[in-house]
């Protein structure tokens, strides 16, 4: 019997199809460009491997686009074809993607790990139960999860440096701030080409309000993410987030143009980069131009789409900041429709945050800055659920930050962003730094506006 990368058992028997399986599965781990042209060749030398059809699919419902649901289908169909071929592990993944299909992402997440049970070294099960759960915003069980295979890891593992990848970013996601610096530099030595180990030390000094050093760790390191599918406008974007804290918004730009929205595609990862950047700006008081026309665009071809409420937010931060009301309208009310219709594990994240933050987003475009701080303070503890990371979400808690403002709610304010630095263990970055201004000169006197509305 053939065995992979990691050691597992393969049903394949062709050494071509093993070499491209492998290089597969390491592209999955290092994000590579490369990834979709291994399974093409592949699925195109052996149809019949379940588990490679199996991957196929997950692969597609973590794209998190409706119409890639009936490819998804497809790639069910034919793994199903292959199951009884298939060996017990590779059954899993099969089961956890008609799992996942059904509406349950969670349930996908169950069956890693019970591959994960019987076979700890396998880096792929790994990284699919990382990814799924991040789009849950799980990150304790990220932690768990990765915690619980690391002793099955030595330095002869291919995998080890992406483990220690993922380590690095469910410590700083769980508070663990200086473990995942540390853990991520030791996954860029393992593996240089381990981007997501990189960004994680990078999200560490985003949350410990260090974008300084954040820039010295990026700079010079472009090899570690040059080779990355859409991942590396990601990085990119953090670099960006740093130059922002340090008031270099004339680089910011230049990143956005140059390379954040290089490529003008409508992936969600990539429209949540761009839109979260230019609310930042925009809050700050920077003109962004017609920056948000191409976004408004695409996300108003967006409104019907229900994958992700983490994507629906984001549409909506390009439909509210390029005041696209018939569309906001529209997206908004899609929302809710699904918080009501939709039994499914999304349709109940629609509802919980999703209903209050989009109508919160809906009226901060609107002006009303009260019934918005009204919306997105009831929304902010159960935001984890959309998913992303703490740095993605912090653009949702500045908006709400800053309709408070607006709207004069000083000491309401003034708690959230207690909880804020509470959060990034006792730092502060420029932003907040900057709304504490506010709050005092509010304070000194009560009839000025706290931050001037657009």
């Amino acid at each position: 019997m053939m065995q992979d990368i990691f050691g597992q058992d393969t049903s394949l028997t062709d050494a071509a199809a093993l070499r491209d399986w492998n290089a597969v599965q390491m592209g999955v781990l290092a994000h590579a460009a490369t990834t979709p042209v291994h399974l093409g060749a592949l699925l195109s030398a052996a149809p019949e491997f379940a588990l490679g059809q199996a991957c196929k699919g997950m692969f597609y419902l973590l794209v998190g686009r409706s119409e890639m649901i009936p490819t998804a289908r497809e790639a069910l169909a034919a793994a199903k074809v292959g199951y009884q071929a298939a060996l017990p592990r590779e059954r899993l993944f099969i089961d956890a993607l008609e799992i996942w299909m059904g509406g349950r992402p969670s349930g996908a997440i169950a069956k890693m790990e019970q591959v994960l049970s019987a076979h700890p070294q396998d880096s792929l099960a790994m990284k699919l139960s990382h990814s799924i759960r991040f789009i849950l915003g799980d990150g304790a069980g990220m932690r768990r999860s990765i915690e619980r295979v690391m002793p099955a890891y030595d330095t002869s593992h291919s995998g080890q440096g992406y483990l220690l990848g993922c380590h690095a970013f469910a410590l700083e996601e769980t508070g663990a701030y200086e473990k995942a610096g540390i853990a991520g530099r030791q996954a860029l030595w393992t593996a240089p080409d381990d981007a997501w180990g990189l960004h994680a030390v990078a999200h560490v000094h985003d949350m410990t309000g260090n974008a300084q050093a954040g820039l010295k760790w990026l700079e010079g390191r472009e090899a570690a993410w040059a080779h990355c599918n859409n991942f590396r406008y990601h990085v990119w974007w953090h670099k960006a987030l740093m130059h922002l804290d340090l008031g270099q918004t004339d680089r910011v730009l230049d990143l956005y143009d140059r390379e954040i929205r290089k490529d003008k595609t409508d992936d969600y990862r990539d429209i949540s980069n761009a839109t979260s950047l230019l609310m930042r700006l925009q809050l700050e008081g920077i003109n962004v131009g017609n920056r948000w026309e191409e976004l408004s665009e695409f996300s108003a071809n967006r409104t019907e789409d229900g994958c992700l409420i983490f994507a629906d937010l984001h549409y909506l931060l390009a439909l509210a900041g390029h005041d696209r009301q018939a569309a906001t309208t529209r997206l908004v009310q899609r929302i809710h429709a699904d918080a009501q219709n939709r039994p499914d594990e999304m349709g109940q994240r629609m509802a919980t945050p999703g209903c209050s933050m989009a109508s919160g987003l809906e009226a901060f475009g609107d002006g009303d800055y009260a019934g918005a701080f009204a919306h997105l303070a009831q929304a902010r503890g159960s935001m984890q659920l959309a998913g992303g990371s703490h740095a993605q979400r912090d653009v949702f808690e500045r908006i709400t930050i800053d309709a408070g403002l607006r709207a004069g709610h000083l000491d309401a304010v003034e708690s959230i962003l207690d909880a804020r630095r509470s959060k990034r263990g006792g730092a502060e970055d420029n932003y907040a730094m900057a709304r504490r201004d506010l709050i005092a000169a509010g304070r000194g006197n009560p009839t000025a506006q706290s931050v001037p509305a657009e």
